[in-house]
């Protein structure tokens, strides 16, 4: 079998993620299969809705396959990163923007590029072991395949937080927080699948809904946003009074890259306003273009991946060397290098 799987199945045009091994890491092709299925279905009368879903237990997609990414930057080849996001980017527009439903089966962990191949359908199923995150700020980058719109529009504060941080979401946050719209327990999802595929109707999905499980991140809202209002990460962190909530906060906030989460908290305010995935994409695209040649991503790739020391040596070093001169250069416009989906 190949990394994945694209045919039509009855009503259904049919993705299916089949890495698991490799946590269903989505590939420089993978992405380019998904969005050569997308022009195909969006205008063929035969399909009727898309399903996607990934093989195994452990995740539905972990994330971008980014160690080619970091080969090449690191042998100072940034040109290939920069086309990977381009077209993946280009790719999470079309899905965002696709014509008919969209129907997303998220198992485990969906994280950074799994986010944007699932969490822009029209229907978003999670389940007991759901764990979804944009973590990007922990490898010196920023969420990105459109993950900036989620949290942008995520209630009150909570994308600067989640954005910051890279918490996870079980299946109840993640419904709370709009990256989810539905909780289906995974021993019904072959047989919702199958009648899928047979009646092409998802209506389907509000019978085999169940309600959503609790949200943590429902009681911890006052505190985020009280905490997360702040114009910089320097402006939240002097907010700060010590409560063990808040400790934890700043040491997650301190241990991630700093240029990163200073980017992140202005980029999640930037796209708040137009609110369209055109923006969303164009800014992240302005980071994850400077991310090698300018930024952290290398290192943060080696320490977390390749040597897993977890010691990244940041630049600047601390959130407290940060400035908005910093901030500004890498999400200021990239001119004729800007994207174009």
């Amino acid at each position: 079998m190949p990394d994945i799987h694209i045919r039509k199945t009855g009503k259904a045009g049919r993705i299916t993620l089949n890495r698991a091994s490799a946590l269903n890491a989505l590939s420089y092709d993978m992405a380019l299969a998904i969005e050569a299925a997308l022009d195909a279905w969006a205008t063929d009368p035969a399909v009727e809705l898309v399903i996607i879903d990934a093989a195994g237990d452990k995740a539905f997609c972990a994330g971008g396959d980014i160690q080619e990414m970091y080969d090449t930057a690191k042998a100072g080849d940034f040109e290939y990163g920069r086309k990977f996001w381009r077209d993946e980017y280009r790719m999470n527009a079309k899905l965002f923007n696709f014509p008919k439903p969209y129907v997303a089966f998220m198992q485990g962990f969906t994280m950074g590029g799994g986010v944007g191949i699932s969490c822009h359908g029209s229907h978003r199923i999670v389940c007991e072991t759901s764990q979804i995150a944009m973590p990007e700020c922990g490898i010196g980058l920023v969420p990105d395949v459109g993950g900036s719109l989620l949290l942008a529009r995520a209630p009150g504060r909570l994308g600067e937080y989640l954005g910051t941080t890279g918490t996870r979401m079980d299946a109840g946050d993640a419904i709370y927080a709009g990256f989810a719209d539905y909780f289906i327990p995974r021993a019904d999802w072959p047989a919702l699948i199958a009648q899928l595929e047979q009646g092409g109707d998802p209506s389907l999905i509000d019978t085999a809904c169940h309600a959503a499980p609790h949200s943590k991140l429902a009681e911890q809202q006052p505190f985020i946003d009280a905490n997360f209002a702040g114009a910089t990460v320097a402006d939240i962190l002097r907010g700060f009074k010590g409560t063990a909530q808040e400790q934890a906060a700043e040491k997650t906030l301190r241990r991630n890259c700093p240029l990163s989460v200073e980017c992140t908290l202005q980029l999640v305010r930037r796209v708040r306003g137009p609110d369209t995935i055109e923006h969303a994409l164009g800014m992240e695209y302005r980071f994850t273009y400077r991310s090698a040649s300018e930024g952290d991503f290398v290192e943060g790739i080696r320490a977390a991946i390749i040597d897993k020391d977890r010691n990244p040596r940041w630049n600047p070093a601390t959130l407290d060397d940060m400035t908005p001169m910093k901030t500004a250069k890498m999400l200021m416009p990239l001119g004729a290098e800007a994207l174009k989906l």
